[in-house]
């Protein structure tokens, strides 16, 4: 998939595609995919004009349910936004690669959770809105908090973790941010391989070079 796909056009994505595929899964409840439709409204009003300008009767319009459902499943606009802002990295068990691919594998792993198989509206929304929303900025830091720098610290020692957490976010939001937002045209024209090929190197050194 290209960045055009990932970050323009509205898509259908593993986050609220209550039809997608569900292997030996039993099917949804009508309530989940009434939940799951409005979450992913909601994400795709969010992010395109904003949490002050989402309106719930926008929202509820694009789900296709009546307004009064939104405040039902999730009490407020405020709740609906902090659901949107759910996010799962998803990270890989980077323990199970040899150390010198690590930062390889990550960054394969980011591109593939921004715009591959493993894409959802709730990643764009997020960053979208952190520079402008506390609550956004707060989730985004929880986040770092959670996943990230529980992931690290499994690699390398706990004290050490915060740190080459923050490094490893300060690359891949960075191009996040060139890619998806910002969209400078030569980070766009770049393929998915080429990208992780000139941002893993980077992310290696966050991972394991000493730090002092």
């Amino acid at each position: 998939m290209t960045a055009e796909g990932a970050a323009g056009r509205p898509r259908v994505s593993r986050g609220d595609d209550p039809a997608g595929p569900r292997g030996d899964r039993p099917p949804l409840r009508k309530s989940d995919r009434t939940r799951l439709a409005i979450l992913g409204a909601a994400r795709r009003q969010f992010t395109a004009v904003g949490y002050d300008k989402a309106s719930v009767r926008a929202i509820a319009g694009e789900a296709g349910i009546d307004p009064s459902m939104v405040i039902r499943y999730f009490g407020s606009k405020d709740g609906l936004f902090a659901a949107a802002l759910a996010v799962d990295l998803a990270l890989p068990d980077l323990a199970a690669v040899p150390p010198a691919d690590r930062g390889r594998a990550l960054a394969e792993h980011f591109v593939r959770r921004w715009e591959g198989e493993l894409h959802d509206d709730a990643l764009a929304l997020l960053l979208r809105s952190a520079a402008i929303n506390a609550a956004a900025a707060e989730r985004v830091q929880q986040v770092f908090a959670d996943q990230l720098v529980g992931m690290i610290a499994g690699l390398a020692p706990p004290a050490e973790a915060p740190r080459r957490a923050g490094l490893v976010a300060t690359q891949v939001l960075g191009l996040a941010l060139c890619r998806y937002l910002l969209r400078l045209p030569p980070v766009v024209a770049m393929a998915p391989a080429e990208l992780a090929r000139w941002v893993g190197p980077t992310l290696q050194r966050y991972l394991c070079d000493p730090l002092d």
